[in-house]
Parts: C-alpha cells; structure tokens; sequence
C-alpha cells in the first residue's frame, strides 16, 4: 500500500519523505482495518434498516404446492351406519396462490389481495376437478394485541441514526489511534536524534579531552568519566534505534502501508491557541454524538417490554374476513365461469382462566424495569455531562502547558550549549555537562508528551462532539457515499 502514503507525504531532499499528522490521519481512514471494520458494521446496520423500510411495503407473493402425489388408503365413514371402511385414493394435487400483502404499521393487522387456482387429479375415477378463486380479498386484525411493527416503526429509525453516529465516532477512534502510534514514533524519532547528536559530540570531546590529558590541563578521572559517557552514548544509539524501528513499524502497519524506509515523521511544532467554553461543547455533545439517541432507544425499549406485557395479558381476539369469488369446474374455463360470492368472517378468541398471576407479574416487572432504565439513564446522563466538563477543563490548559515546555525545551537546549562551550574551554566538569545534557532530553520529551496530551485531549472531544472546533464546523459524512 505504498501508493497511498506517496499520496500524502511532503517531498524533502532526496528520496525522504515527511509524513504529517494530519496525513496520517487520512490514511488510516481510508486504509486500516478499524476503518474497514467500521464501514462494514455500518453497511450491516444500513441494510437492517432497509429491511424494515422495504417491509413496511407492499409484497408480491406466489405460493403453492405442485406434484402432490397420494397414493394410500384412507378412512370413509358410511352415513347411513357410521361404519367405518377403507378405500384406495390415488390422486394428484396442484395448486397455486399470487398474492400481494400489505401490513398495516398502525394497527397491526394485514391486508392482502389473491387469487388461487386448485386442482384435483383423482386417477381411480379418471376425473379432473378445478377450484378457483379470482379475486379474493383478506384482512386480518389482532385486537388488543402486541404491535410489533409500530413498535419497530419507532425503534428502527434510532438505531439507523445511532449506527450513522457510530461509524463517525470509530473514525474519531481511528484518529485518536494514529495520534498515540505518531507520537510514540516522534518520541522515539526524537530520543534517536538526540542519542546521535550526543554521540557526536561525546567523539569529539572525548578526542578533545586526551589532548589536553597530553597537556596536562585535565586529570585521567576526566577522560575517564569522557570515555564512559561515550561508550553510553554508542548503547543509546543502538536501544533507540531498534525502539524507533519498532515504532515506525506499529504506525505504518496500523495505516497498512509497507514501503516506509524512506518516511520522516513531521512533528505538528505549534498547536492552535484556542479555549473551548464548556456550554458550547456540552450543546454539541449532545446535538451531534450517539449519547442522546442511545438513551432515547433504552427508553424506547423499556417502554415496548412494558407494552407487549400488557397486551399479553387478558383476553386476545383476532378478527379476521375475507371477500371474494370462487367456482368449481372439470375444466379449467369451468372453473372461471358464473363466479359465485365467497365471504368469510371470524373471530378468534383466547382468554387464560386463571395463570397463578403470570401476567399480572410480566406487567409488575416490566414496570419496574422500566423505571429502573429511567433511573440508570438520569444517572448516566449526569455523568456523561460530568465528564466532558472536567475533559474540556483539561483541555483547556494544554495549550499554556504546551507553550511552557516549548520554552523549557528551548532553555534546556541553549543551557547545553553554554555547558559545551564552556566545558571545552575547561570551565566546567563532565558531570555537570551530563546534567546540562540530561536536562536537556527530558525538556525534548516532555514538550512531545504535551504535544501528545493536546492532540489526544483535542479528538477525544471531537470524538464526544462530532464537531471539528480548529475550522469550527460539524463532522460530516456522504453516506450514499460510502455505500457505493
């Protein structure tokens, strides 16, 4: 996948080339496996979601049974004595339904216009009979029953939302992914760099310092200590370079890229001086992420759960009627002609004597249920706007901290070079020359840490907001897009 990188990096001397963050970022978006993973979870949802829609629709049906062979004994009763005798049937059935069917969201029940052709084939008698019915229109209504298609008609719809804040959400962790892999290759990268430029200078001073042990103007302890920190150095040198390796690997396999060797990591130096107000992001939070449409859903379920236990309980009926027209022929014209009315209307009933107080304790518990998930939401609902304001009071203080060790490193850096120059001239010890350096190294780290905390702390709100705050503009995705 190394045609993609190629697409992204910014083109330096020679054959290097820097990767930025923000590149990086693309990348992993279009190329890793979490972004693969979640289009295809999202895919899942959308044709769930279709599903449903294309069933609440009208639907074409055919039906039957074709070549239904019998050839057995089966019992007559005669009607003059009730005897019961046993006679020979060798027959042949086929037959056939078109039907389109309709359900009713609103009250449950199915609507459905058919028309049905039978045919009877007795060998024995050598005789063809024909039942048809042409038009034949049915509607059966459960009443006071479980409506689960109105229920689904609520519910669905939420979950196709929650899966679209979902996918977006899983590209903001694949984000936060790519800024934890960047940073640690950057502060591998930079604890390389510096283990480097260290080991050159430790050469040259340590070459420095013999000839001045030649000289007499420094001690034998001196070169010594020289002599131990360069052979540090050299060890350093190795660590870092096999930690930076490891680094560079675990970034560009996530990003699924294999043609890196040549690839230098562009560290984002400056980070936007912004202060985020914690009303605007709680607003966005809950206008844009899953947290409000996940609740919704809970409650909705709890409240279907609670429905469905009381229409379970008492007395179920099933009105159900049919209209139409039929004929009987040994022909099949026959079977078409002079169409006789058809009617049929009935209703079912089932009512429980007494069940030990079953439903009445479905009903209890689903209640209880559902105030209890009332509860639980009110709860987590305090808690999710808890957390987003200590993580915006945290965030907020990443750009001063971010500046103060900018300035540190700065410091740390110019103080080192004052040690070298003045240990060259032989004011000043090794050891305090290890401390400027130490010094030093731990100001370059931790400027990278707190660049890492900013850019970790930043799209982990963008990831609560769905809401970019450096353009100022929602996160936004061309579904139809993404389902090409």
């Amino acid at each position: 996948m190394s045609l993609l990188l190629w697409l992204y990096v910014m083109p330096v001397t020679g054959n290097a080339q820097q990767l930025t963050l923000q590149n990086a970022i693309r990348i992993a978006q279009e190329n890793s496996y979490d972004a693969l993973l979640a289009k295809y979870s999202f895919m899942a949802s959308y044709w769930t979601y279709r599903s449903f829609r294309a069933d609440l629709l009208p639907s074409v049906n055919l039906s039957g049974g074709l070549a239904n062979f019998d050839h057995s004994l089966v019992s007559v009763r005669n009607y003059d004595d009730g005897q019961v005798a046993y006679v020979n049937n060798n027959s042949m059935t086929n037959h056939l339904t078109l039907s389109l069917d309709q359900k009713i969201a609103a009250t449950g029940g199915t609507v459905s216009l058919q028309s049905y052709l039978y045919r009877l084939d007795q060998f024995s008698y050598d005789e063809t009979t024909y039942n048809s019915q042409p038009l034949r229109i049915s509607y059966t209504q459960p009443l006071k029953s479980y409506n689960s298609m109105k229920w689904e008609k609520k519910t669905a719809p939420v979950a196709y939302q929650i899966a679209q804040k979902e996918y977006m959400a899983s590209m903001q962790d694949v984000t936060l992914r790519v800024t934890t892999l960047f940073f640690s290759v950057l502060s591998a990268q930079s604890d390389y760099r510096q283990s480097v430029a260290t080991l050159k200078d430790r050469e040259a001073l340590f070459e420095m310092a013999k000839q001045r042990l030649e000289l007499g103007t420094t001690n034998k302890s001196e070169v010594l200590q020289l002599e131990l920190s360069l052979l540090n150095a050299r060890v350093s040198v190795n660590k870092n370079k096999i930690e930076l390796d490891d680094m560079m690997y675990n970034l560009f396999s996530y990003l699924r890229v294999s043609d890196y060797e040549a690839t230098e990591l562009l560290p984002p130096v400056s980070v936007p001086d912004m202060m985020l107000n914690v009303d605007d992001v709680l607003q966005k939070a809950i206008a844009n992420s899953a947290h409000t449409l996940e609740q919704k859903q809970q409650m909705l379920e709890a409240e279907k759960n609670l429905a469905q236990a009381k229409s379970n309980r008492g007395l179920q009926m099933t009105l159900s009627g049919e209209v139409g027209f039929t004929q009987t022929g040994n022909k099949l014209n026959d079977a078409y002609r002079n169409l006789r009315d058809n009617e049929i209307v009935g209703l079912t009933l089932s009512l429980p004597i007494f069940d030990w107080g079953v439903s009445r304790g479905r009903v209890k518990m689903a209640q209880a249920q559902l105030e209890v998930t009332r509860t639980q939401l009110e709860q987590r609902h305090l808690d999710y706007v808890q957390e987003l304001r200590k993580s915006v009071l945290q965030f907020n203080m990443q750009p001063l901290q971010c500046r103060d060790a900018l300035r540190a490193q700065d410091i740390a850096e110019e103080r080192y070079d004052i040690m070298r120059r003045r240990f060259e001239k032989g004011t000043v010890s090794v050891t305090e020359l290890n401390t400027a350096q130490q010094e030093k190294e731990s100001a370059n780290a931790q400027y990278i840490s707190q660049l890492r905390s900013f850019w970790v702390d930043y799209y982990s709100l963008q990831k609560s907001t769905l809401y970019d705050w450096v353009q100022n503009k929602d996160i936004d995705v061309d579904f139809d897009k993404l389902l090409k």
